[in-house]
């Protein structure tokens, strides 16, 4: 075991790297903040300021996850036809 070859984290699905996971945790994390933060201006009791911080704090975490969303469905439209992902089906989630 050397510097240069450190050894595989166990923790870590074969072939997912640190950034990506570290990127997918980060995801979590701002989605579960925003849903904090909805859950707070829907209580009604902050002040106008509070109001408009938690706005502005909002919009910026779900443009975060948007972007995340965005470049996860890259990654797959790459993954199904990495030779042309624009011809990459949609992703359609089930409908019950």
């Amino acid at each position: 075991m050397t510097p240069e070859n450190p050894p595989a984290d166990a923790s870590e699905p074969a072939g997912t790297s640190a950034p990506e996971t570290s990127r997918i945790a980060e995801f979590e994390h701002s989605l579960d903040e925003l849903e904090q933060l909805v859950q707070r201006m829907e209580h009604g009791d902050l002040s106008l300021d509070d109001s408009l911080k938690t706005y502005e704090r909002g919009i910026a975490l779900y443009r975060s996850c948007q972007s995340a969303l965005e470049q996860a469905e890259l990654r797959v439209k790459l993954l199904y036809d990495p030779e042309s992902p624009d011809d990459a089906p949609d992703f359609k989630p089930d409908t019950p």
